[in-house]
């Protein structure tokens, strides 16, 4: 369910499984997220494959926090924000940055900054990664924060499903009994 234009968890857990590879460099189906998750060192929560179904299938949206950060570990150390309802936490690129103290310093010394000597050091700092060969850096969701629509990435065309294994069926079968 989307409030105010904003991803909803579901939309953002498959962008992520979608995304990020699991053992076998494929993208994650919700088996192989829950397998992960199950596959963590140490204390973390127990994620079966209902619980993950029902996340990315949005029929469950309240997630406790230890299941959001066993999710977020096991898709590779995304930030556990990114899975929050927030329109700031959509921008994965920047709450990973985010993730960096010396980046964190750098937010604290703009704080107060006039908008006008933040877009000089916006300007600055584009220049100087094209000037060390660095890309350049995707606006991720100022263009929402701005009042515009942010860009939307296109779709996938949809992947021809292969067949069950009587083996896999049957694990489908009683994973999907499980959480009832």
């Amino acid at each position: 369910m989307r409030r105010s234009g904003r991803p909803s968890l579901a939309e953002k857990l498959k962008t992520l499984m979608a995304s990020h590879r699991n053992a076998n460099g494929r993208a994650h189906t919700v088996r192989s997220l829950s397998e992960a998750v199950k596959a963590l060192p140490g204390d973390h929560a127990s994620v079966s494959y209902g619980a993950v179904n029902k996340l990315a299938n949005g029929t469950q949206e309240n997630p406790t926090v230890r299941t959001i950060v066993a999710l977020c570990e096991a898709l590779g150390d995304v930030p556990p924000a990114h899975l929050l309802p927030h329109d700031a936490y959509s921008d994965l690129a920047a709450l990973q940055a985010f993730e960096d103290p010396q980046a964190r310093r750098i937010l604290t010394l703009l704080d107060g900054m006039p908008r006008s000597a933040l877009d000089d050091l916006a300007a600055e700092l584009e220049r100087r990664r094209a000037d060390l060969g660095l890309g350049a850096v995707q606006p991720g969701d100022l263009a929402a924060e701005e009042g515009q629509s942010a860009p939307r990435e296109p779709e996938q065309p949809p992947q021809r499903r292969r067949r069950r294994s009587v083996t896999e069926t049957a694990e489908y079968a009683a994973d999907s009994l499980e959480g009832l």
